[in-house]
């Protein structure tokens, strides 16, 4: 009884504790399963989010190319106008003269020169609004550039910082799914450490504890037991017929 008391508790104990471990893997696979699921899904993420700022950026290069290209040609057409209309005063003005256009004078000549001075006045408006025209083109080209070159830099700003997250994010799930890995090879081991200990507690119980019999086995006992009642009531009751017998005989032969 010591033996089976003593081999019985420490096989109890020894179960615990397996099973204790068991638990405590399960629970750090649990928590490494959670994180790589959770990873998966930042990287994945990340990983879109990168792929938009790249589609994003080629956008507006080409819309950035389209429009200088836009710039340059209106901005040429301007320039060309305001040299154009410049050459053409300057023709006028060295025709008539300078001064006489500035103090014109009643003459033969004045209906001519009344003509040219209206002329020049309206290349002089067309000037102006050429000048207007290329300074507005210039100063949306400026800020069209300005807004192109803000936004890049900020997509490179968010790329670098999306493709630093996405490196170490996938380290950590690299690192994760071998930490999961171990720990699953530790739980198999764990387990088939539980399960010896199982079979041999089993084993201790059958040799320890008293069994209760099976229904099938007391019937057969009981069965077996009364036949042997019958038998020794059978055997008695021969016994004692032929013991009467020999009495009867006795008595008889005193009389």
């Amino acid at each position: 009884k010591a033996f089976c008391d003593k081999e019985m508790k420490e096989t109890e104990e020894k179960k615990g504790e397996h099973e204790e471990d068991l638990d405590s893997l399960q629970g750090k696979i649990d928590k490494a399963e959670a994180t790589i699921i959770k990873l998966t899904d930042e990287i994945s993420t990340l990983e879109k989010e990168l792929g938009d700022i790249a589609t994003s950026q080629k956008e507006m290069d080409q819309n950035r190319q389209e429009e200088h290209a836009e710039y340059e040609k209106a901005a040429k057409d301007y320039s060309q106008g305001v040299d154009g209309v410049q050459m053409a005063i300057k023709v006028l003005k060295d025709y008539y003269g300078q001064s006489f256009l500035q103090q014109p004078s009643v003459s033969s000549h004045s209906a001519s020169e009344g003509g040219a001075s209206g002329i020049i006045g309206l290349l002089e408006v067309a000037e102006s609004d050429f000048s207007k025209l290329l300074a507005e083109t210039e100063a949306d080209e400026r800020a069209a550039q300005a807004d192109y070159e803000a936004q890049t830099k900020a997509n490179q700003i968010s790329k670098a910082e999306k493709q630093t997250s996405l490196k170490y994010k996938r380290k950590a799930q690299a690192e994760t799914e071998k930490v999961l890995e171990d720990l699953k090879s530790d739980r198999d081991s764990e387990q088939s450490e539980l399960d010896a200990v199982l079979d041999y507690y089993s084993g201790i119980k059958k040799r320890c504890v008293a069994q209760p019999e099976p229904y099938e086995e007391r019937k057969r006992r009981r069965e077996k037991e009364i036949e042997g009642l019958k038998e020794a009531m059978e055997t008695l009751e021969n016994e004692s017929a032929g013991a009467f017998l020999a009495v009867k005989r006795h008595v008889r032969r005193v009389q």
